[in-house]
C-alpha cells in the first residue's frame, strides 16, 4: 500500500500541473510586437503591433478593433475606472492615450526618450512610462493626461511592476539591477545586484508573498524577496525570456522565451521554488501575459525570417491552459 501510494505521489509529480495550448488563433497582418494585456472583465487582450494595438476578443479570437498611429509601440496601461489606456509610443517618444471603450485616441503626450514599458500604479493613479534610451521613467497623472515627473534609474529600464502601496520596482537591463522606488516621491528607494541574473526583461509579482520573478537573458528567472533584495531562487527557463507572469491563485510564475517555451514554475513555499513543467509555444514567443479570472496564459508568435522581419499572415495569438 505505501509503495503504490509513493508511486502515486511520483506519477503526480512528473505530470506536472498540466499546462497546454489550448488554442491558436491566426490574426496574420505585418510588423512585429511587444508587450501584451488583458481585460479581464471587457475580454479583450491588447498586443502592442508596431504601428497600432491590435484589440483582440478573448472568447472568439476575433479582432475587434485596433488603436492607429502608435509608432514604435512597446506597451498599454489599461485604466478601466477612468475610461481610458495609455499606449507607448518608442517611435514618437510619446504616450498616446486612448478612450478605453471605443479605442478612439484622444491625446498624445511627450515622455522620454524611447518609452518601452508602461506601467499603471493605481496607489499614484499614474502611468509610468520606462524610457530605453534617456534611462529614466516618466510618471503621467492619469486623470490629467500630464506630466507629473521624471526619475533617473541609472540605466536601461526594462519590465515594471506596482504593489499599489507606494513601491514600484524595475529591471535594468544593461547594469543586471533591479530598482526599488517611491512612485509618489519619485525617489529611488534602493538598489539590488540581480546576481546570476543577465539581461532582465520580464517582472512579475507576487503581492501576499512579496516575491518579484524576473527572467533573466541567460536562462534563469531569478526570484527576489521584494523587501530585502535577496535572491531566493533562480530556476532553469527557456532561452530569449522577454515576458513573465504569475498566478495568485495558482501560485505558479511563468515565462515565456524566443527558443518557443513557456516555463511554470510553482511557489512551493514562499521561500522555495520548483520548475514544475516546460510547454512547448512556437519558436519567438517571447512576451506573456496571464488573466486571473479565467487562468489563461497568452503569448504571440511568427515566422521569423533571416533579415528580422516577420514573414506576411504568420502572426498568431497562442493560449495556454490547464
Amino acid at each position: 500500500m505505501f509503495l503504490l501510494a509513493a508511486l502515486s505521489l511520483v506519477a503526480t509529480a512528473q505530470a506536472g500541473p498540466g499546462y497546454k495550448v489550448i488554442k491558436t488563433w491566426k490574426l496574420g497582418g505585418e510588423g512585429g510586437w511587444d508587450y501584451l494585456n488583458v481585460d479581464s472583465d471587457g475580454h479583450r487582450l491588447f498586443i502592442a503591433r508596431s504601428t497600432r494595438v491590435m484589440v483582440v476578443d478573448t472568447e472568439s479570437g476575433k479582432l475587434l478593433g485596433e488603436v492607429p498611429d502608435t509608432p514604435g509601440v512597446h506597451g498599454t496601461a489599461l485604466v478601466p475606472e477612468l475610461g481610458r489606456g495609455f499606449i507607448s509610443a518608442g517611435g514618437e517618444d510619446t504616450v498616446v492615450i486612448f478612450d478605453f471603450k471605443t479605442l478612439k485616441v484622444l491625446n498624445k503626450v511627450k515622455v522620454g526618450t524611447r518609452p518601452d514599458a508602461i506601467i499603471y500604479d493605481p496607489f499614484t493613479k499614474r502611468v509610468f512610462t520606462f524610457n530605453a534610451r534617456s534611462h529614466d521613467t516618466t510618471a503621467l497623472d492619469a486623470s490629467k493626461g500630464e506630466v507629473a515627473g521624471t526619475l533617473a534609474l541609472g540605466g536601461k529600464p526594462e519590465y515594471a511592476v506596482s504593489d499599489g502601496k507606494g513601491t514600484m520596482w524595475v529591471n535594468i537591463e544593461d547594469t543586471s539591477e533591479l530598482v526599488q522606488f517611491d512612485p509618489q516621491k519619485l525617489a529611488v528607494k534602493a538598489r539590488w545586484k540581480l546576481t546570476g541574473c543577465e539581461e532582465p526583461s520580464g517582472l512579475a509579482f507576487d503581492a501576499k508573498n512579496r516575491r518579484l520573478f524576473a527572467g533573466c537573458g541567460n536562462k534563469v528567472m531569478t526570484v527576489v524577496d521584494a523587501d530585502s533584495g535577496k535572491v531566493l531562487a533562480t530556476p532553469a527557463i527557456g532561452n530569449g525570456c522577454d515576458g513573465t507572469a504569475f498566478d495568485p491563485e495558482r501560485g505558479n510564475a511563468f515565462a515565456t522565451a524566443h527558443d518557443g517555451t513557456l516555463t511554470v514554475v510553482h511557489e512551493d513555499t514562499p521561500d522555495k521554488f520548483s520548475v514544475a513543467q516546460t510547454v512547448t509555444t512556437q519558436p519567438s514567443a517571447r512576451t506573456v501575459t496571464l488573466d486571473p479570472k479565467t487562468h489563461l496564459v497568452y503569448t504571440v508568435a511568427a515566422k521569423v525570417l533571416p533579415e528580422r522581419k516577420v514573414e506576411p499572415d504568420s502572426f498568431v495569438v497562442i493560449v495556454v491552459g490547464q
